[in-house]
């Protein structure tokens, strides 16, 4: 039976070489379309249009092309079968063993533009229907859906004398509905963006990358994998052994914190998911002393985090400390050299720019046996409108501005989350406590003598006056919370008596 390849490419990399190698190697007859055919035909590769076996012309500025009988017929027949190879023969239809198809690039083009019409023109509908028919006949035709398995088909026709076997075919076809899956669900959620529709479904597209098996998870006994989402950060480890399950979870929970502050001089210390310290400052080095000063005890075996490049003479305070991972928008060359003698320090660039950051998380997902929880992530900010001085005493410009940079962190704080500040700099963080009278008496505690005139963030209302009391009694200047409670005129009050100001936000940030 004559072996024939069916060639249509939106990408053509290493297209020419390819089929010229299946032709005079492997003795392929090739069938191809439109720009595809004439880029073979100046190469000097012989090709049947696809438009002779149809009859009829490429159409609607090329939208109609293989959608006819005669390819699909080709593409879809059961070779084994003596009914079905007698039923294309009745047509002339002659099968295909290999399908060479790669798709428009609507994710890039979504990526750059909202327009409507560029969108819909950047749908494939011909390949993803040649790729489908394909891997669905799998057992008779190899569907290849990418430049960058061009290499692996020619070494298995070496192999197996032109032909090629289950194994290559049967993972080329789930490949292909990998493939098809996630570009049908970038089309769903960019039109639902476009057409500012409410969406009723939900699919999450996991792609298995090289590196797919972890050391372990949380702990050594539990096996732990990572996939690459939709949406992914663009960073290299610039050095240290490869990051574990736990790693990824502080990098990330250091990434979504030092993206608040992203437009100034930052630091963020992160130990199990949580902020041990986070401090602003006229430059990185001082910002660095001002968070560890927090919780010094707390950050042995952290993860540190920065909003601007680490130079020298950072490094040399970092590698006095066990980290676990340095993270920040870029390094010194001198700074990298002496990360060097640590050699187990994973040094992490994050070429994503911050601001940018948190628009990578579409989406908050949970798997539990009830069903799978979605929701949008907490991306809310303070609003003008519902921020109001709710005490007599009025904060001053200097305490509304470290109320905003307390409130930031508490929101990365797990519920109850409180966090003491001053100076722009966190003097005691506490969160998942089942209290909150327990999470403000111990953040006030790790405070200690320095929470005098200090503000004070809660993610929640104040559900009793015991919190204000506690409060007053570390000698808090001003209060940030959310309110909402129906004590809240009590809470008020009992401030007022104290002489403290207080602002609610009306913003709730609990993170369980």
């Amino acid at each position: 039976m004559k072996k024939r390849a069916l060639i249509s490419v939106y990408d053509k990399t290493g297209i020419k070489d390819f089929a010229e190698k299946l032709q005079k190697e492997f003795h392929y007859e090739i069938v191809s379309t439109g720009s595809t055919s004439s880029l073979l035909k100046e190469s000097g590769i012989e090709v049947t249009d696809v438009c002779d076996l149809t009859g009829f012309n490429e159409m609607l500025d090329g939208k109609v092309k293989t959608l006819h009988p005669a390819i699909f017929g080709g593409v879809l027949a059961d070779v084994s079968l003596s009914q079905e190879l007698t039923e294309i023969a009745n047509y002339d239809i002659e099968p295909f063993s290999i399908v060479v198809v790669n798709l428009y690039p609507f994710e890039q083009i979504a990526a750059k533009t909202v327009n409507e019409a560029d969108l819909l023109k950047n749908i494939d509908i011909g390949g993803c229907a040649l790729l489908r028919a394909a891997a669905k006949n799998n057992k008779n035709v190899l569907a290849v859906s990418s430049p960058s398995q061009y290499s692996e088909v020619l070494a298995e026709l070496n192999e197996k004398g032109g032909l090629f076997g289950e194994a290559i075919s049967k993972n080329f076809a789930q490949k292909v509905f990998s493939l098809t899956a996630k570009y049908d669900e970038c089309i769903c959620s960019t039109l639902r963006k476009v057409y500012e529709l409410d969406g009723e479904n939900f699919s999450l597209i996991l792609d298995k990358p090289t590196d797919f098996e972890l050391r372990y998870g949380e702990n050594p006994h539990q096996k732990a994998f990572i996939f690459e989402s939709e949406s992914k950060v663009d960073y290299e480890v610039m050095q240290g052994k490869a990051l574990s399950y736990n790693n990824i979870l502080d990098a990330h929970a250091a990434l979504s914190l030092i993206s608040e502050f992203y437009d100034v001089n930052a630091c963020a210390i992160i130990k199990h998911n949580n902020p041990c310290g986070v401090a602003l400052g006229k430059n990185p080095e001082e910002a660095y002393a001002k968070a560890l000063d927090c919780d010094p005890i707390s950050a042995f075996g952290c993860i540190v985090a920065f909003s601007a490049e680490v130079n020298a003479t950072l490094a040399k305070q970092l590698v006095s400390l066990f980290l676990e991972v340095v993270i920040a928008p870029d390094f010194s060359e001198d700074a990298l050299k002496i990360f060097e003698t640590k050699k187990n320090l994973r040094v992490l660039k994050v070429n994503t720019p911050l601001k940018a950051y948190s628009e990578l998380v579409s989406r908050d997902v949970k798997v539990t046996p009830f069903g799978v929880l979605v929701q949008e992530p907490d991306l809310k900010q303070l609003d003008s409108e519902s921020f109001k001085v709710v005490t007599k005493v009025k904060p001053t410009a200097e305490e509304i501005e470290d109320m905003v940079f307390a409130w930031k962190v508490a929101k990365h704080v797990r519920s109850n989350a409180i966090v003491v500040a001053k100076d722009f700099k966190t003097l005691g963080i506490c969160g998942g406590q089942t209290s909150r009278i327990d999470a403000l008496e111990i953040a006030l505690n790790r405070a200690c003598d320095s929470s005098k005139d200090a503000v004070l963030a809660s993610d929640g209302f104040f559900p009793a006056l015991d919190n204000i009391h506690s409060a007053a009694q570390g000698r808090i200047k001003a209060i940030i919370q959310p309110g909402g409670s129906i004590k809240d005129k009590e809470v008020i009050m009992q401030a007022d008596k104290y002489g403290m100001a207080m602002i609610m936000t009306g913003v709730r940030h609990f993170k369980h």
